[in-house]
């Protein structure tokens, strides 16, 4: 055995080794039938087989085919030389289309020697790849670029070519990439083609065109006419894209920014806006801007056009002008025709003015030539506090000397300042822009070649007032005046119409109106209205002797008298030369007008006329008519009245009624009052009692008392004749006061006699019980001693306290905390709430007679009677009934379960004397 080197020996080894164990692979892939990938020894160690190795290589390689495959480029892989070691499909398709001189698609070829061999177009840009690609492969760099034109005889094509390393581990080799950009390249082209032709379609136009990188919005373009319109240098834009912006309207910074912002997330935009150029004008500038895009669809350009729009907004804001003058000018055209009171007018042309015309505010000032003084009869849209200043200059005579409304009077033609707040003939600048008003006309209203008026307008626009708004409003200025007179015209006709010229009454037609309006009010109201006529006694001969302007002042005079005591002018009219008229519009008692004719007489006649530095007293005489009783029309009440007047002057009446009758009753109306009045003071009025008694026993309950006039000419009168008249003229009240003391006095002596004294009832009257001083009177009267209130009752009707329920409960509260019992009297009558009646603070219920005569004469009138008596029982109310005359009445209600009765069946009225005597007795009453 040769011995050798322990190495070769190694090695010898190694190599029987790795033999035996290819050996033993064999073996395990027989003995497994290639079903097992690995095996383990007996430590638990784990081999793969020869063949598992080689199926996980082979599967590894086709995933990576499979990807290399998938891409759109052209691949080869190099390894660490620059061979070629492997290429994708694409690389095959394109070196099969293309005639590629090498065969097997280059596999096995030095890509490298390729690319350095190369020679002629494409040769310089095939050895920058070459340097590139070494310079990946000994890890220089880690990436590399280049894009290249590779042509074909058919068409122009571009490649980029990348080169990256093929892992981490850089010695292994490198991928290289072969994509087509030709359709890339082709859209840059054509987008430097476009923005070539756009800048010279830019250059020559006045617009200017931009374009901005929708990236890091750097200006690309902008078009010299930048510099024409905005001032600035083109230059400037390009250093700072956003300068521009600076030179923007402080006013419109805000939202031309927001807009612009806008447009660059790839937004159409269209806005305007203003620009302060150095020199201080202002220009109006209009953008429009829309996004460009690739062919992807990615955003790469903004590109725009700025336009000066400042003579459109200027032709713009002209039209908008001329339209809204002409909208304010037809709306109060039509306000002329249609409207015939002046100041409506003024008052409706002003607001057209604010709100059509879109005026910041109108004024019409009206001229007093009398008292020289200037006055504001109609406004809109003025702040109060620049009316007040206004109003100030207008009334200050130094001030107003000095201001445009003056001078547009003085000078007959309009007045107009298109810069208020600098204008030095404007007296309110500082004040007029305060509250936004830049310019003002002030325009004349002529009639009659005499300004009567002015009418101001105040424009929050400086320069509002040129030339054609100024002939509209020139115009309308004097379609106002002419409105003016023409309703000054009408105003005059219409005065004639209705109004007598000399005294300024209404005259016959304006009075017949007005008398049958206060007919309509005096049928919805139930009164009466009179109607008046008076003559002037010997009026023709005063007329005579004074002359027309002597009886003119006389006439005159006559009407301020009239009007001074008829309290308004409206109630009067003159009928005629020497005829006035007087309304009465209501007439709730006929006496009143009998009064109000002898007082006109006493006082017209004691009245001095002064005419010719004379002093006359004259007489008249008057002709009444009432309504309805003499007339159912306005026409008819005036006819009969003239037709009184006519019997008046020839019976030598100082008035008369238009009939006989009514003359008659009045007449004896108005004595009957005089001597009731005297009655009182005469101590002409009695009591006469009548008494009430209880149904089951008979006995004597209380009395009623009841007013009698013991007249010393005729004895006693009915109250039917005097009760009414004591009502009508307010007499009541004294008379009732006199009978509530007149009973509590004859109550108080019956009981200081010893007598059974029983409470009397004191009837109260509507004037009475409305009287808010009532409750008052009646704890005077019982003041007197201790025993008063329990003597006194007072009764009042049902439709008395129906009338007023809500007082008519207040009062009687406190009447009946005094300790005074209260009645309803006349129940049924009155048309009582259930709700009310529960509570009345009363205590008793007096069914009306009528009812009582109902009663048996009906079963309805007997069960009516029965209710009545029912409900009052149920709200724990004592019940007497009233008229009881005969037996079977007295019967009937004992069955009822009446509790009192009062009639004659018992007794009349009786006086004071007879019902102490006959009712009081102590006999009697044991």
């Amino acid at each position: 055995m040769n011995s050798g080197s322990p190495a070769e020996g190694a090695n010898e080894e190694i190599v029987a080794l790795i033999e035996s164990l290819h050996r033993t692979g064999q073996r395990l892939e027989e003995l497994t039938a290639g079903e097992v990938d690995t095996v383990s020894d007996s430590s638990g160690r784990t081999f793969l087989l020869q063949s598992a190795q080689e199926h996980l290589r082979l599967s590894e390689a086709a995933k990576q085919a499979a990807i290399l495959n998938a891409l759109p480029a052209n691949i080869a892989l190099l390894n660490a030389q620059g061979i070629i070691i492997s290429v994708n499909q694409a690389w095959q398709r394109f070196a099969g289309e293309n005639a590629f001189p090498y065969t097997g698609f280059g596999i096995g070829l030095n890509y490298l020697q390729i690319c350095d061999s190369a020679q002629g177009e494409g040769a310089s840009e095939a050895h920058q790849a070459a340097e590139a690609i070494r310079s990946i492969l000994t890890g220089s760099i880690t990436s590399f670029s280049l894009e290249y034109p590779c042509h074909s005889p058919t068409e122009q094509r571009w490649f980029l070519m990348t080169v990256t390393p093929m892992d981490d581990n850089r010695s292994k080799g490198a991928v290289v990439m072969h994509m087509d950009v030709t359709a890339q390249r082709q859209t840059k082209e054509d987008l430097r083609a476009s923005e070539l032709r756009f800048r010279q379609m830019a250059e020559n136009i006045g617009d200017v065109f931009f374009l901005l990188d929708a990236v890091d919005s750097r200006m690309l373009y902008v078009s010299p006419a930048y510099e024409v319109i905005w001032g600035h240098s083109c230059e400037s834009l390009y250093k700072n894209p956003q300068s521009w912006m600076e030179t923007v309207h402080p006013d419109d910074q805000a939202a031309t920014y927001k807009t612009y912002r806008k447009s660059l997330m790839a937004v159409d935009a269209n806005f305007q806006f203003r620009i302060v150029r150095h020199d201080g004008s202002i220009r109006w500038i209009e953008v429009k801007s829309y996004p460009v895009r690739d062919d992807d669809g990615s955003l790469v350009r903004i590109a725009g056009l700025a336009k000066d729009i400042t003579e459109y907004k200027a032709a713009e804001a002209k039209i908008a002008y001329l339209n809204r003058v002409y909208a304010m000018l037809s709306d109060i055209n039509a306000l002329i025709v249609r409207e015939h009171d002046r100041d409506n007018l003024f008052k409706e042309a002003c607001r057209i003015a604010v709100e059509a015309g879109g005026f910041r505010m109108s004024l019409i000032v009206i001229m007093d030539r009398g008292l020289k003084r200037f006055i504001p009869i109609a406004s809109a849209g003025g702040d109060e506090a620049l009316l007040v200043a206004i109003k100030g200059i207008l009334s200050s005579s130094e001030k107003v000397q000095k201001s445009m409304v003056v001078r547009a009077i003085q000078e007959k033609t309009a007045v107009v300042s298109n810069d208020s707040q600098n204008d030095p003939k404007v007296l309110l600048g500082g004040k007029y822009a305060e509250f936004s008003v830049r310019s003002m006309a002030i325009l004349p209203l002529i009639v009659a070649d005499e300004v009567v008026g002015v009418f101001a307008l105040y424009a929050s626009e400086i320069g509002f007032f040129r030339e054609e708004e100024m002939a509209l409003l020139t115009e309308l200025a004097g379609d106002i005046a002419f409105a003016i007179d023409h309703i000054a015209k009408r105003e005059r006709l219409d005065y004639l119409a209705y109004y007598d010229e000399l005294t300024g009454l209404a005259n016959r037609r304006l009075f017949l109106e007005r008398v049958a309006q206060y007919m309509s009010s005096a049928i919805g109201g139930e009164h009466k209205l009179a109607v008046l006529l008076i003559d002037l006694e010997r009026f023709k001969n005063i007329n005579n002797s004074l002359g027309q302007l002597g009886g003119d002042a006389l006439l005159k005079q006559v009407a301020e008298w009239l009007t001074a005591n008829a309290g308004e002018a409206s109630l009067i009219a003159r009928m005629g030369a020497d005829h006035f008229a007087v309304v009465l519009p209501k007439v709730t008692q006929d006496v009143d007008v009998v009064r109000l004719i002898e007082k006109t007489l006493a006082t017209f006649q004691e009245h001095q006329f002064h005419l010719h530095d004379a002093v006359f007293r004259i007489a008249i005489k008057i002709g009444a008519t009432l309504f309805p009783d003499d007339g159912a029309s306005a026409d008819t009440l005036v006819r009969n009245a003239e037709a009184a007047l006519k019997k008046a002057k020839t019976s030598g009446f100082p008035y008369l009624f238009y009939t006989q009758k009514m003359t008659e009753a009045m007449a004896h109306k108005l004595s009957l009052e005089n001597q009731l009045r005297q009655a009182l003071d005469n101590e002409e009025f009695v009591l006469h009692y009548q008494p009430k008694v209880n149904l089951a026993s008979g006995k004597l309950t209380s009395a009623e008392a009841l007013i009698r006039w013991n007249d010393p000419r005729t004895g006693l009168v009915p109250p039917a004749r005097f009760i009414p008249i004591l009502e009508e003229t307010g007499l009541i009240n004294d008379v009732g006061r006199w009978a509530l003391h007149k009973a509590i006095d004859d109550y108080l002596r019956w009981h200081n006699a010893g007598l059974a004294a029983v409470r009397v009832a004191v009837n109260v009257s509507p004037l009475q019980l409305r009287d808010r001083g009532f409750s008052g009177q009646i704890l005077q009267a019982i003041d007197i001693h201790e025993q008063a209130p329990f003597g006194l009752e007072l009764e009042i009707t049902e439709s008395l306290i129906m009338a007023d329920v809500k007082h008519s409960i207040a009062s009687l509260q406190t009447i009946r905390a005094m300790g005074i019992s209260i009645a309803i009297d006349d129940f049924g009558t009155g048309f009582s709430s259930l709700s009310y009646l529960s509570k009345l603070p009363v205590d008793t219920l007096k069914i009306d007679r009528s009812f009582v005569i109902e009663m048996t004469e009906s079963s309805e009138g007997l069960l009516l009677v029965s209710t009545i008596i029912n409900l009052a029982h149920s709200l724990k109310l004592k019940v007497v009934a009233e008229g009881v005359e005969t037996e079977e009445q007295a019967s009937m209600l004992r069955r009822l379960h009446c509790d009192e009765m009062q009639g004659y069946l018992f007794s009349k009225p009786v006086p004071g004397e007879i019902f102490e005597t006959r009712f009081l007795s102590p006999l009697l009453l044991k």
